[in-house]
């Protein structure tokens, strides 16, 4: 119950503060997409900074639920961001959910259940040897490098997609390796957890997914990067879990089954979800359209 109340937690916070960033990335330079530039001129807006106090604060309630459970248990759990980041949607553009939005709510809840309830991800299995451990790992981010690759040669507002894959995948990669800094923490201390490199990667990817959300966040309206970034972090951190983590899930024919019908639900309730009209207006555009941003990348590239 405490990973469970931890997991719903962050995603709260996540889901809030993933709004409020991309309403201020939306004001942000378009010539420091992709650069670090991008965080110095963020920086100086506090509604930004309020979002990242919110996603810093999800941040840790995430590691937290990471020390308590398995990354099986807790990334569907972390899906659940995009319920509270329309609710924020909602308030502010007083759009009703609808029939669609109530439909993406109960698919993502019922993917969620199913998956938890089909799969009883746990941990005490083997965990893997150097090189199956490197493989996933390489894999994730490879993936991540091509997306971000294809991104840079598309017109502004298509980068938003890539581009929120890409960070998703990193921060289903970060909450793994989270995982892995907590437990050596736990059983060594943190003298030799700070040894490893694993903290540091953390740290690393944290920082390259903020640029990479924040690039995408201001690329486009939040239908275009959010439902994107919530259905490959969990995705990528499921796949870490058991591909090197030692997480264990149910596989008989009939688990499977339902474990592959619950992640197909999480992906199409954040699909679903994504496409509401609360989302694209949750943000100040600027006033500005997708037309519109398009024309304006036509006329600085």
């Amino acid at each position: 119950m405490v990973v469970f109340v931890l997991g719903i937690g962050a995603a709260c916070c996540l889901g809030l503060g993933f709004v409020l960033q991309q309403h201020a990335a939306q004001r942000a330079p378009r010539s420091d997409f992709l650069s670090w530039r991008l965080l110095l001129a963020l920086v100086r807006d506090p509604e930004w900074l309020l979002g990242i106090a919110f996603m810093i604060g999800g941040q840790v309630l995430s590691a937290l639920a990471l020390d308590r459970g398995e990354v099986s248990l807790v990334e569907p759990l972390l899906a659940t961001n995009l319920l509270f980041a329309m609710a924020l949607a909602r308030v502010l553009t007083r759009q009703v959910l609808g029939r669609s939005g109530w439909g993406g709510v109960l698919l993502l809840a019922a993917g969620v259940t199913a998956f938890i309830v089909a799969g009883r991800p746990r941990g005490g299995g083997a965990e893997a040897d150097a090189l199956r451990h490197w493989l996933v790992l390489g894999v994730v981010a490879g993936l991540a490098l091509l997306l971000v690759s294809t991104a840079r040669r598309m017109p502004l507002v298509a980068e938003a997609a890539p581009l929120a894959l890409a960070a998703g995948l990193l921060y289903g990669l970060q909450d793994a390796l989270t995982r892995t800094t907590a437990q050596r923490i736990g059983v060594d201390g943190v003298g030799a957890a700070l040894r490893g490199w694993e903290p540091y990667t953390v740290l690393a990817i944290g920082v390259l997914g903020l640029i990479l959300v924040q690039s995408a966040f201001g690329a486009a309206p939040l239908k275009m990067s959010l439902p994107a970034l919530t259905a490959a972090q969990p995705l990528a951190g499921i796949a870490c879990g058991v591909g090197f983590l030692g997480d264990r899930l149910r596989l008989t024919p009939g688990a499977m089954a339902w474990e592959a019908a619950g992640l197909l639900c999480i992906v199409l309730g954040v699909v679903v979800i994504g496409r509401h009209p609360a989302l694209p207006d949750a943000c100040e555009a600027g006033g500005a359209s997708a037309q519109g941003l398009l024309e304006r990348t036509a006329g600085q590239r």
